[in-house]
């Protein structure tokens, strides 16, 4: 008996595995993507979105299509997804790795050209992004950030005057393009 059970259970947990190895790899290959991506989906990256999901279902599920397959597959996934969740809020390290840090694109009206190419950005993008916040002089922008859901918010030169929690004069920008509060 215990045979026939590890039998029937073997491929249940080949799926689970398969599946947790790609939730992760899918997570790390959207982190390389860049922001842009998930922030601003053209057509063809969500066509791209839409085909790998399809093309990832089979090996999730190692080519089994029964009513269990889905379900172990379904459930890992969402019980990985909960356990990286818990973990990132608990981990500032984990959350920089996995979510990843604001970005400044526009300082003092100009633009950080390295913090651009890093994100994957051109100018003509963030200037669509100050469009819609009827925002049309790079000039009276004091700081475009694009934050790591990969909207870009924009803070014009009149916000200077006013004071916040955490003063937007006293924003550092970190080597990598990292935008955070000053310490106090």
């Amino acid at each position: 008996m215990p045979s026939t059970y590890l039998a029937a259970i073997q491929p249940m947990l080949w799926i689970a595995g398969h599946t947790i190895v790609i939730y992760f790899f899918l997570i790390f290959l959207m982190r390389m993507i860049g922001r842009r991506t998930l922030g601003q989906l053209s057509v063809v990256d969500l066509v791209i979105i839409i085909v790998m999901g399809s093309a990832v279902e089979t090996a999730m599920v190692n080519g089994d299509t029964s009513l269990q397959a889905g379900l172990v597959c379904a459930f890992t996934l969402l019980v990985a997804n909960r356990t990286l969740a818990f973990f990132v809020v608990r981990s500032r390290r984990l959350r920089k790795l996995v979510v990843g840090n604001p970005m400044l694109l526009v300082h003092n009206g100009k633009f950080i050209e390295d913090h651009l190419r890093r994100a994957g950005l051109t100018e003509e993008d963030v200037m669509e992004a100050l469009r819609e916040r009827e925002e049309n002089k790079l000039d009276d922008i004091l700081f475009a950030v694009l934050e790591v859901d990969g909207t870009i918010n924009v803070v014009p030169r009149r916000a200077e005057t006013r004071r916040t929690k955490h003063d937007v004069r006293d924003i550092q920008v970190a080597p990598d393009g990292s935008a955070e509060p000053a310490s106090s």
